[in-house]
């Protein structure tokens, strides 16, 4: 047999059917169809990511709670959302820097207004008794201020729920919280699950 006869016959053995170019035009189509799918998911969880990292940073942003200063209210462990702003009512709890390092108290006088606190650690704002249903228990706790205490402009006092153990601005080392270090007022609680909700 000549090689020309050889040829011919291994041409006709390897010619795919017409049901086998349909199944390998299926497989190409199928194939795009699928790289374009995941390029498009991957772009989208991409994007989504991207925002979601945005909010956090710029508007809600995700803080998790160390130490037991702010217990009962938020106890060590907790994942919280902080909403930014700069307007804070007294009884909101807030974050800010202290020396790189993130704390939550909440707020408890305002600018220009005067702070005082008894040895059984009832604390007066203004000579009135503040109503503190957060706390459960009053103590005067680390307190080096001249009381009463005037607090400065563009200021907030702040002081920690558990007040006992809580370093605050009762103390000269902290001090009052400067506007441009808060990070945000502190408005949900995500983790534990038990505690989800708004924080008061």
């Amino acid at each position: 047999m000549s090689d020309t006869a050889t040829n011919k016959e291994t041409a006709k053995v390897f010619k795919p059917t017409k049901e086998q170019l349909e199944q390998e035009l299926q497989r190409e189509r199928y194939r795009k169809t699928f790289l374009g799918t995941l390029r498009s998911t991957i772009f989208t969880l991409l994007v989504v990511a991207a925002v979601a990292i945005l909010v956090a940073v710029l508007l809600l942003p995700v803080l998790k709670i160390y130490g037991k200063s702010m217990s009962p209210t938020l106890k060590e462990g907790s994942i919280v959302l902080s909403v930014k702003g700069n307007e804070f009512e007294t009884g909101d709890v807030i974050a800010f820097y202290y020396n790189n390092k993130l704390l939550v108290k909440r707020v408890i006088a305002q600018p220009g207004e005067w702070v005082d606190i008894d040895k059984e650690g009832n604390v007066y704002v203004n000579n009135q008794l503040i109503n503190e249903p957060y706390i459960s228990e009053k103590a005067f706790g680390q307190c080096d201020l001249d009381l009463p205490y005037q607090v400065p402009e563009s200021r907030i006092f702040v002081m920690g729920d558990h007040r006992s153990v809580s370093v605050d601005s009762r103390s000269t080392a902290i001090g009052c919280v400067a506007e441009e270090q808060i990070v945000g007022k502190i408005v949900f609680s995500v983790w534990p699950l038990n505690t989800f909700g708004p924080i008061k």
